[in-house]
């Protein structure tokens, strides 16, 4: 088990005893947790149950090889943090200990600054070690099956197909509107994958200029243009062995559609100013919230590449048709977020759970999270009610009846000019900020920029 005290903990073994305690309270009155071991194998014993921050010992003990001591313990703990407390003249054994897997030593006599120096630059050491640790437990749990929280049919499709086509080298396209998860399924097929020893390279097609968007795929050689004064792999060389996770790849520009296809078909790619071909084995996973295939019926997107991407394709539902999984999904953030924060998890009030379940969720499970996250913070005492979730669930009311719905008048009516009003309304009311009125009328914000220009929309002049 890891270290469980918010003080740094400090396991002590020491060699001659000179003063029975000084150690541990020079230690203690600096902050630390101390304990002391009586011999060598209660102090692996106690590291191997307890865990320690810092391991302390003294390499002149009796019966002692200090460079296969450090061995065992990095046996008994891997990362274990270890320094060495060592006479003037030891030089040569503190060098082997070193060798095996120490952090550090400090010279007797120790000098009490010295000491404390080196061991706070050990437990910060530790620290820095666990949270790595943690983050790569966490980063493999994202990309875990069982991760994909929801009982809805839909769902077990969802996960079926992830097992199905995580083994093989088949090009994975993943549909869902935006907050969905597609990048948690896209994780969840890397780690269930052969692949999985190497990282899942990744780029969002829509929030990278298309100069940029080339040099970031293809890289460059030096000298390819003004400012290259270095040579830099793309995305597409840096991710050979591995998966390349196309997310919004329905936004890519149609001159990269065609370099793209190349690449794929010929599994071989060419930076920008180079000339020699260079060989890759990928497997692609894109993911887009549009219609590719009726992008490629208007002329959007390549057909050619439509379907070498579409090979393996997973549709993930939105939250709003699968409603039952809305409590679950409740819990699952809430347990994780109480951890995060390291408090009680809360109870939620049924007045509260209806409005969640009953809300549409036009964000989707991003939306849900932060809703979650922010009622997490707003909550008093133990539980979470009404009033603690975002005003936009709070003021939704349903849809009206069938009988009352919005009718098409009998002399028709002009889509165009629809269509230019509902862009200068969203303009008008997000304050004329593009990115935050492309949310509101469901389209890119580089979408919105070409509908903008098509209607010779702009911002009146005062």
């Amino acid at each position: 088990m890891e270290p469980t005290s918010a003080r740094p903990s400090i396991l002590i073994l020491e060699g001659e005893i000179r003063e029975p305690g000084r150690l541990s309270r020079t230690l203690g009155r600096a902050g630390y947790e101390v304990m002391e071991a009586g011999e060598p194998l209660q102090c692996l014993e106690m590291l191997e149950a307890d865990g320690f921050d810092v391991l302390l010992f003294d390499l002149h003990r009796r019966g002692l090889e200090p460079a296969e001591f450090v061995q065992s313990v990095r046996t008994v703990r891997p990362g274990q943090v270890v320094v060495l407390m060592a006479s003037s003249g030891a030089e040569e054994a503190a060098a082997a200990a070193l060798r095996s897997g120490a952090f550090h030593y400090v010279t007797r006599p120790l000098v009490r600054e010295e000491l404390l120096l080196t061991m706070q630059r050990a437990s910060e050491r530790a620290r820095l070690l666990r949270d790595n640790r943690l983050l790569r437990l966490e980063s493999l749990d994202r990309g875990s099956v069982d991760n994909i929280v929801g009982v809805h049919g839909s769902m077990d499709e969802v996960r079926r197909l992830i097992r199905k086509v995580a083994p093989t080298a088949t090009t994975v396209m993943i549909y869902g509107e935006s907050g969905t998860g597609k990048e948690l399924v896209a994780r969840a097929i890397h780690q269930q994958s052969p692949r999985a020893s190497r990282p899942l390279f990744a780029v969002n097609c829509a929030s990278i200029p298309e100069t940029l968007l080339e040099s970031e795929l293809f890289g460059y050689e030096k000298g390819a243009f003004t400012g290259a004064a270095t040579r830099k792999k793309g995305l597409l060389e840096l991710a050979s062995g591995s998966d390349l996770f196309f997310d919004e790849v329905g936004d890519l520009e149609p001159a990269l559609q065609g370099k793209l296809l190349r690449a794929l078909q010929e599994r071989v790619v060419q930076r920008l100013g180079g000339v020699e071909p260079i060989r890759v084995d990928l497997r692609i996973i894109s993911a887009s919230h549009r219609d590719l295939a009726g992008m490629v019926a208007d002329g959007d997107f390549r057909q050619d590449l439509f379907y070498r991407l579409n090979t393996f394709p997973i549709v993930i539902p939105p939250l709003r048709d699968r409603a039952t999984d809305i409590p679950l999904l409740v819990d699952h953030f809430l347990n994780a977020y109480s951890e995060r924060e390291g408090r009680a998890v809360p109870r939620i009030s049924n007045a509260a759970l209806r409005r969640l379940c009953a809300y549409p969720w036009p964000g989707n499970v991003r939306q849900l999270a932060s809703a979650i996250e922010r009622a997490l913070i707003l909550a008093e005492d133990d539980t979470i009610e009404e009033t603690d979730l975002p005003q936009e669930v709070l003021a939704w009311e349903p849809p009206p009846a069938a009988g009352d719905r919005l009718r098409l008048p009998d002399d028709g009516v002009d889509l165009g000019e629809l269509e230019r009003r509902l862009l200068i309304e969203a303009m008008e009311r997000s304050g004329w900020v593009i990115a935050k009125a492309a949310p509101l009328v469901g389209l890119t914000y580089r979408t919105m920029q070409y509908r903008l220009a098509k209607h010779d929309i702009s911002r009146p002049t005062s």
